[in-house]
Parts: structure tokens; sequence; C-alpha cells
């Protein structure tokens, strides 16, 4: 039981909980430089779960994979004023190779919209050659101040869709389908009960007309971005001069999108579901759902084991834990790793028939008849991912209130940190001003609205603007 020894309680230091979880389930290493992070087999076989789901459902979208370059040349990067604002401080520069200086410096993509839209600019010559709708699973690098794995880092993995249309409306509906899909992978797949809503002008993507996003709360009352789709109108392709013939002969400038999640969905379900004990872990995307560990190695309880996993394996990703450990470490370890359910075998149990199943989330354990085990385990998987969901949009929602003045927004953050939704002018001094007083910003404005007039909570201007503000990851 030594490894839980290692898990600092979370609410005595959450983000040494954090780390310690991390760690000590074996997503992840720290790289050699500052700011990265090594990817172990665990964790990365979360993130092949996660690719595998959502590269599923862009497909239904007609959405296609490819590949760009890793560098971007300076002039390219710097056609669109607004995006290289947004991302200079946080750009890595390629100036040399070897002792020789190159004669202008490259970017490592912070993102790849300048990428793609230098591409459309000589792909597309038609209104026949649209819509173009690309994605790429790839890497990108943003030099971080403050790091932590999974949440904050300098190179980090994530997907980057990116598209080009004829027509505005088409373009600007791709952008609200997209979230719709990441918000139905969110709550049906990572259980997080999510808030999807529109980012206020601060708040939005560089470069951006509008920006799309899906807000979660973690344990502890600090939310997270959890994926984001951006709708940019002609703001691309006019610098870019992606322009295209149109049904009436004339050229026009193309309408352009981009939308992405990342690895830092990893960090949400970790700060969302897991406990002291370590992990835990949707089904959807635990590498293994079911884990199955001998108590006594006898014949018969090997023979019952294998058929056991011969009955579930159609269905379920289960294993056997056949490691030379001890059978105290073999159930801490599974802990750690949030396995989802646990059925353990031993020849006393069998002498009736029965093997016992845990469950990760409540750590429940029961007796079950082995013919049985294959119903069980349909029932306690969606008992546990419902459980799992229930506790999440729980602490959301004892950590969401209301405030209608900047004074009882502060009162609020002191007593119950969490989501605050108030009136707000949405005007990007007034947020700055807020974030000065409090280190919170905006998270979205939420798409349901009652359009009721009132004070702004800051600056008491007129509005019908509700908006959430957090403090965030």
């Amino acid at each position: 039981m030594k490894q839980l020894e290692k898990i600092t309680p979370r609410d005595i230091d959450f983000s040494q909980w954090y780390t310690d979880t991390v760690i000590n389930a074996k997503l992840a290493s720290y790289g050699p430089v500052k700011g990265t992070i090594i990817f172990r087999p665990y964790g990365y076989a979360i993130w092949e779960l996660i690719q595998k789901y959502l590269d599923a459902k862009f497909k239904e979208l007609e959405v296609q994979n490819v590949y760009f370059p890793l560098l971007i040349p300076q002039s390219l990067f710097q056609k669109e004023k607004d995006h290289i604002e947004g991302f200079s401080p946080e750009i890595a520069t390629v100036t040399r190779v070897g002792d020789t200086l190159l004669p202008e410096p490259l970017f490592i993509r912070p993102t790849s919209e300048v990428l793609m839209a230098n591409f459309f600019k000589n792909e597309v010559k038609s209104y026949r050659d649209l819509p173009l709708i690309f994605n790429q699973w790839t890497n990108v690098m943003r030099w971080e101040k403050t790091t932590r794995p999974f949440l904050r880092t300098s190179e980090f993995l994530w997907q980057e869709g990116h598209t080009v249309h004829s027509e505005r409306k088409e373009a600007s509906d791709l952008t609200l389908k997209i979230l719709d899909t990441y918000t139905e992978f969110a709550q049906n797949a990572l259980l997080l009960p999510v808030i999807p809503g529109k980012k206020t002008e601060k708040e939005k993507f560089a470069g951006a007309d509008s920006t799309y996003t899906i807000e979660s709360l973690m344990h502890d009352g600090q939310a997270l971005q959890c994926g984001t789709s951006h709708y940019f109108a002609d703001n691309f392709s006019k610098p870019y001069e992606i322009k295209f013939q149109n049904k009436e002969g004339k050229l026009e400038h193309a309408y352009s999108t981009s939308w992405g999640v990342s690895t830092r969905l990893i960090g949400a379900i970790i700060m969302t579901h897991s406990d002291d004990n370590g992990l835990v872990l949707p089904s959807m995307v635990s590498p293994v759902q079911v884990r199955l560990i001998q108590i006594k190695e006898t014949d018969e309880v090997i023979k019952v084991t294998e058929d056991i996993k011969e009955a579930l394996k159609n269905k379920y990703r289960v294993d056997i834990d056949k490691t030379d450990k001890s059978f105290g470490f073999k159930i801490s370890e599974a802990e750690i790793k949030g396995i989802p359910l646990r059925i353990e075998i031993g020849p006393r149990d069998l002498q009736n028939n029965q093997v016992t199943i845990s469950r990760r989330d409540t750590r429940e354990k029961i007796q079950v008849n082995v013919n049985e085990v294959t119903n069980t385990v349909d029932q306690m998987i969606n008992e546990y991912d419902a459980n799992l969901y229930a506790k999440a949009l729980k602490n959301r929602e004892e950590r969401t209130s209301k405030a209608n003045s900047i004074e009882e927004y502060k009162n609020i953050l002191a007593q119950n940190q969490g989501f605050v939704l108030v009136p707000f002018c949405g005007e990007i001094e007034c947020e700055d001003d807020v974030k000065k007083q409090t280190s919170t910003n905006s998270r979205c404005i939420p798409f349901e609205q009652d359009n009721k007039t009132e004070k702004c909570f800051n600056c008491n201007k007129d509005t019908t603007l509700k908006v959430y503000f957090a403090r965030a990851y």
C-alpha cells in the first residue's frame, strides 16, 4: 500500500494532490526541458481513446485528416496582425541551423491557422472547390510561464480543425456543429457537465469574429476551458487572399473556421473525478475497464479467470494482472490507475461459485455468482458512469452562484469559489478591471439568456447580458 501514501490528500493541497496523482498513476513524467512532459503508455492510451472517439465523430461531419509542417516563416505569420499580437509572447523561434544563421526566423507552430490559410489560398479557385474541412492530430508549442502536466505545458498534443467555405452561414453553422460535438463528447464520454457558450470580446481567440467554448468546473471550484470553436468570417481570408469565384462569376473572400481540444482534457478528467486514492476514470476513456485479480493461482482460479475474460473481452477492455506482486499491491495499483471495475477471484469464493466485484468510485464490493458476472458488469459500469457525472454535476451546482455587484461577487469568491453568473456589459476595459480586482475572468456567455435589462455588476452600465465568471486554470 506504499503507493497510496505518496498521494497528498486533495483537501489539504489540491495542486500537490494533482501532481501526485499524475505521477503515481504513471500517466506522465517530466521532460528534460521545463514545461514539457513525457506521455507514459497509460497516459497516452487515454489520449488514444479520446482521439478514437472524436475522430469518428469528425468523420460523420466529413472532416478529412491532414498533416501540416511544424515551422512557420515569420513573414507568413505576421500577415494577420491580431493573430500575431495574441501569440507573440509564447512563440518559440528557430534562428540558426548548426553555425548558419537562417535568412528568416522560423516559428514553431503555436497553432496552424496561417499555414492552413496559405494552403487554402493556392488550393481554392472556385465555389466548386469548397468547402474544405481539414483536421490534424498534432503537437504545438507555446512557451508557458507556469506549467502543470496536461493542463498547461509548453508542448502539448491536440486536434486542430481548419475549414474554408463559400458561404458565411455554412461556416458559422459548422462552428456550432463542432461545439455540439465537443459538448456531447465531454458530457457522455468524459462525464464532464460542461456549459457551452460564447466567449466575450476580451476572451475570444486572436483574429476570430466569434469564439465558442465549453467550460467545466473542477472539484476545487476553478474553471477549465475544455474546447473551443472559432468562426473567423473573412478575417483570415482577406490578409491571406483566399478568394474564390462565386456562382455569379465574381471573386469573393472565403469564410473560415478553426476548432480544437487538447490533452488538457486529461487534466479535466483528473481534477473532476479523481480522489485521495488516485485516479478515477470514466469507463469510455479508461484503457482498462475491468481488471481481473487472482487471490491464489490454483487451476480452478486460473480457468475461471480466463473464462470471465473471454466472456467480457468483446465488449470491454479487460485484462488479468499477471504480475508477480502481492495481492494488496495489485489492489492498490488498480485503484491508483482508476480502473472502473475490479474482479477478485479466489478459491474460497469459488467454493460457492462466486467472485467479488469492486467499483472504483464508491469502493463498494459485492459477491456475484460466476454465471452473473457479465450482466452485473454491464449494470455496474452504467451505474459507475452515471455516478461520476452526477457527482460532478452536483459539485458544479453547489459551486454556482449569482451576483449583482462586484462586492457581492468578491464575497462569493471568498466563501464558495466556482461559477458566478453576473450581469455584464461585455466591454474589454470593464473585464480588465474585474480581472485586476479579483484575478478572475469571464468564462462564457451562456446561450440561454433572459434578456432582462440590469446594471453591469462592475461598471453599472445597462446590459441584458448574463455571463459566467470564475477563477480558472
